[in-house]
């Protein structure tokens, strides 16, 4: 069965471009576009796609309260959401992560990114286009905080703090694999793990988490 996707943009010429390259791919399929946030809602609850891409800024309800609403903490079934902005370093970009998106892209990402980032958000995993992964990360660990950074309900191992850091530098679970030289299966064994240990719901909050307790600095 295809992955099933629903866009929502109010530029149509945008949503069109978007339909086009998804499917194209032979195993994506668009089931549903909306041209505001309430819409976007709406037909997400009524198809319930694999995946929702949304843009951030978008008439009636923005893309950050659309994905709260659908993929937020509250959300009994989340569904899985990719943000796609034309703005790298927007604080609704950080919100909407917050808000419970599994990727970040930009609009002038390439049908290969784009639906690497749907396979990706399908399959339980996220993608923030790698151009901007560490600058969005580090820019918004410098914010002040709006709550105390979590702390861990128990001690991260030395393996977990080294899958960590891996995330939050952008890699996939095959490039960790390769990196520290552990099987991929063990990979989401520490991801799973980390997640329990920070109340984190996705690999995006992972890597955020590292940003925010200075795991990782600008530069590094």
């Amino acid at each position: 069965m295809p992955i099933r996707v629903l866009v929502a943009d109010d530029q149509t010429i945008i949503r069109t471009g978007l339909r086009i390259m998804l499917n194209a791919q032979p195993d994506i399929e668009v089931v549903g576009e909306a041209a505001d946030g309430a819409e976007a809602v709406r037909l997400a609850r009524e198809l319930r796609p694999d995946v929702c891409l949304f843009d951030i800024r978008m008439p009636v309800i923005d893309g950050l309260e659309a994905t709260r609403s659908v993929a937020g903490p509250g959300v009994a079934d989340p569904l899985a959401v990719v943000v796609i902005t034309t703005f790298d370093l927007d604080e609704y970009v950080y919100g909407a992560l917050r808000a419970g998106a599994r990727g970040f892209l930009l609009k002038d990402t390439g049908p290969d990114l784009l639906a690497q980032a749907v396979r990706s958000a399908s399959g339980g995993e996220a993608l923030i286009a790698p151009s901007v992964t560490v600058r969005l990360l580090q820019t918004f660990a410098d914010l002040p905080a709006c709550r105390p950074v979590a702390q861990p309900v128990s001690p991260v191992t030395a393996r977990e703090e080294q899958v960590l850091l891996a995330v939050a530098r952008g890699l996939t679970n095959t490039e960790i694999a390769d990196v520290l030289h552990i099987s991929l299966s063990t990979v989401k064994t520490h991801l799973a793990s980390l997640m329990a240990k920070l109340g984190a719901r996705n690999r995006v909050e992972i890597a955020m988490w590292a940003y925010e307790t200075r795991r990782i600095l600008p530069g590094t």
